[in-house]
Parts: C-alpha cells; structure tokens; sequence
C-alpha cells in the first residue's frame, strides 16, 4: 500500500531516530564495558530509504514547473538523513509526484550504514580514557570518503542493482558529511543557516549585517526573530541593549574559516546567512559544496573587485552577466567550454534593488551600475602576468575582476542552486588606482554600507518569486525529481 507523502516523512523520522538511538546506545555501552555491537545490532544502524515508483499508464502529465516532476517511468531512491530538519522540503517534492503524477511512495530500511560520527552531537563524546578513533572504527561505521561523492549531481551517476534511478541529488550519506562540514567551518549549527544566502569576501560587509540584523531585532514588529553568532550565541527580539551588545562582540569568529550569521524570520518565509568566504576560489568551492545540501533558494555574492575599463569609478558597480573561469579549481567537474548562464529573475532583481537602494534610475544608475563579464582568477599576483593575460581578456570583454564570483556562480549552476553577483569596484589595478590606505578607508565607510542592503533588497524581491526562481534551467535531462 502507498504511503500519503505525510505517512512517508513520518515514517522516515521514525526509521531514523529508531537507527541514530540505536547506534548512540551501543557506542555508549562499548565505551564503558567494551561490548562489541553484533552483526544483528548492527543491521540496526542503517539510514532509511525513500522510494517513489511511477509507471503511467496513458496520457503523461505536462508541467513547465522545473522540479518534483519524474523524466522517466521507473523506481527513483535515495537515502535520506536528519528527516525531521528536512521535513517541509520532503513534502513539498512529495507531494506533486503522489498528487499530479500518480507516483507511490515507500519507505524502507536501507542497506547504507549510518557513520558514528554522525549521531553524536560534539562527534567525541565517546572517546574516553585509553580508547581511540580506530577502536571505535573496528566496531562501528565510519565516513569512508571514497563512498561520498558528487556522481548525481555531476551526471556521472550508474543505474542501481534493481534498475532504481536516483530521487535527489545528495543520499544521505553526502548530506550528513555537509553538514558536519559546515558546523567545522561556519561555526553555526547547520539547522539555523537560513535559505537565503549572502557570501562575502570583505568582514566589513559582515559588521554592517550585524548593525542592521540588531536594528531589525530592536524593532517590535520586524519580520526577524534572532540572530544566530559563530560559536552558538543567539540574540533574539527584545533582549536588553546590554546584553545584546555583548553576546554579539563576545562571539569568538575568528576561530572559524568561514564563519556565519544567522538571522531568522518566524513568518516561515526563510531568513538570511551571511557568510564571511574569504579570499579564493577554494574557499567559495568549500562553503558551497556543503551549503548545497541544505537545498538554499538562492545564494548571492556581494564583495569587492576590481574594475578593469577606464570608465569606471572606484565605487560603482558591477552585475555579472556572464563569468570568465580562470579559477581553474572547477575544470574538471564542469568543463570551462559550458557556459553558465545568468540567472534572469535574480539579474532583474539585483538591478531592481539597485534601483531602490541607490535611488538612481535610467542613465543615471547605468553611470554607477555596469554589466558584463567578470573574470575570476585563482593567482592574486594575476597583474603579474598582464602581457600573458590581457588578449584573453580583452576577447571576454571583461569589465571586472576577483577570485570568487565564477566559482560561486559554476556551483550554483552545478548543484543546481540559484546564483547572483553583485560587486563593487575597490580598485582599478590596470590604471593605477590602487587601495592606499586613506582612500580605501573613505571608500569602505561610503559603499559597503548600500552595497549590503542592496544584496538584502534583493532578498526580499526574490521571497516572492520562488517559483520562478528554481527554474529549468539549472536542470538536466536526466534530473532527480527532488529539486
């Protein structure tokens, strides 16, 4: 019998808790007695499987929207992890596979173990004493990376034993190593990063967040609830000024690669992360690559370039149209010969919130705001190879340059994530103006301040369009239903 898409997330959070609870209790027991799991117990640490089986019979329903819709007839699974977290999500893709399509729903034990690591809340609290990482590894799963990979959503995926084709891009398996990596890397627990997402290379961009996310939470009617800090801080709506302020600046940051602040909404609506990437593009690959499972709706990069025509001025800005991959870091994934398109419903939203920020229009924003390519490199020092570089970039036509905003963009393209680039010319290194200390002093106070409500502007524009936003053109013929 067929399970309602509400039975079958239920059943998914039961198989699951019943599985964690299981491995949790025989990890304890083996911490303090040495009693080794047997093979029955340890049939019982296994994350549960989603199947939905469509065979049509007659005529196949037609639908322009760009996911929770089947390519083929056939049995689509995947494993699935930390169901109650994903619980909206799972519906939402359910839904119209059981409602427009006619699709069955099971949920079954799968064969896929479920690592310790990744039930336990510090990933160390069994380790006591004498006993070490490789006895627990004799006695308990463990995350073998060669069977964590990316071949779904790279397209280089092989048909299952049972002729079964893949329902999402990431198993279980992929999600629960992301968001171990993001709890590493962002200091934030990965259940408060929001759907809306803004990536930065400059702290400065994140200092203005935080004036503004603490001005949204002084408001009695704002949309926002609280702040979510890199090492588990919170400050939410209401809380004394005092008290506030130093949760805030007691936040330690700086201990996390790429660390992130959380603002939540309580409409259900999704509020915004910014995270703080760094420099390069091996940083916006890392954050990406894990971020990605938490199927956000859309992430934005909002930082600093520099402008490469003679008739841009250090402040104006720049909204990517189309990218010049010098990262290299991506090659072999997406070949650099596959175009990643702009994305229109986020370049007419930028360039609206643009408007409305700046309150500039017409000839007078297109003084300030240029479109165009913007060239990503992987060598800071790229200036140093100008007589090597500037045919191919004059034949781009490239009016910007970073380290970032391709990378960003090709993931998003890759992991099916809508993507946009908004940056604001710092310097101009083909032309002699560089960031001096005083100047660059004055251009920081003046620009990152608009430059981060425009990013936030465009936030709000796109929470009504989402529709429209998950659109077809980041899927593939072969597509996963699940978005």
């Amino acid at each position: 019998m067929s399970l309602t898409p509400e039975q079958a997330v239920d059943r998914l959070e039961e198989l699951h808790a019943t599985a964690s609870i299981a491995l949790r209790e025989a990890l304890a027991r083996f911490t303090e007695s040495g009693a080794v799991p047997t093979a029955e117990e340890r049939s019982r640490f296994r994350y549960p499987e989603l199947c939905v089986d469509w065979q049509p019979a007659g005529a196949v329903r037609f639908t322009r929207r760009a996911w929770a819709k089947f390519q083929a007839p056939g049995r689509y699974t995947t494993t699935v992890t930390q169901p109650r977290f994903f619980r909206q999500y799972l519906l939402e893709q359910l839904r119209p596979l059981t409602e427009e399509f006619g699709g069955t729903i099971e949920v079954s034990v799968s064969d896929q173990e479920i690592p310790y690591p990744f039930v336990t809340e510090a990933g160390d609290e069994f380790i006591h004493g004498d006993l070490s990482v490789s006895e627990l590894a004799r006695h308990f799963p463990t995350p073998v990376l060669a069977n964590v990979g990316d071949e779904i959503a790279d397209g280089t995926w092989v048909e299952g034993v049972r002729g079964t084709r893949p329902l999402a891009l990431f198993d279980a398996l992929r999600v629960d190593y992301s968001l171990r990596r993001l709890l590493h890397y962002t200091g934030t627990d990965w259940r408060t990063i929001q759907p809306w997402i803004l990536a930065t290379n400059y702290q400065r961009y994140v200092d203005h967040f935080l004036t503004w996310a603490m001005e949204e939470l002084a408001k009695p009617d704002s949309p926002y609830t609280q702040l979510v800090l890199p090492g588990g801080g919170v400050v939410r709506r209401g809380d004394d000024i005092t008290t506030a302020d130093a949760t805030l600046h007691a936040a330690p940051w700086h201990s996390f690669q790429m660390p992130a602040y959380n603002l939540l909404r309580g409409d259900g609506s999704g509020g915004v992360t910014i995270i703080n990437i760094g420099v390069g593009p091996s940083n916006a690959k890392t954050a990406t690559d894990h971020l990605a499972v938490l199927r956000p709706h859309c992430w934005l990069m909002i930082g600093h370039c520099g402008g490469l025509r003679q008739s841009q001025t250090i402040g104006d800005y720049v909204l990517a149209h189309a990218y010049m991959r010098r990262d290299r870091i991506l090659d072999d994934l997406l070949p650099p010969e596959v175009p990643v398109p702009a994305l229109a419903e986020v370049q007419v939203a930028l360039q609206q919130a643009a408007e409305h920020v700046t309150g500039e229009r017409g000839e007078a924003l297109k003084r300030r705001l240029r479109t165009g390519t913007v060239v990503s490199y992987d060598d800071r020092n790229w200036e140093l190879r100008w007589t090597q570089e500037r045919r191919r970039i004059n034949h781009a036509r490239a009016i910007a340059v970073d380290m970032e905003s391709a990378t960003l963009a090709t993931q998003g393209y890759r992991l099916r994530v809508p993507y946009g680039v908004l940056l604001c010319i710092s310097d101009k290194p083909l032309h002699g103006e560089i960031k001096l200390p005083g100047a660059a002093t004055r251009f920081y106070q003046r620009a990152v301040g608009e430059h981060l409500h425009i990013g936030l502007e465009t936030i709000d524009l796109l929470r009504g369009e989402l529709h429209s936003l998950h659109s077809r053109k980041l899927r593939s013929f072969d597509e996963p239903p699940f978005r």
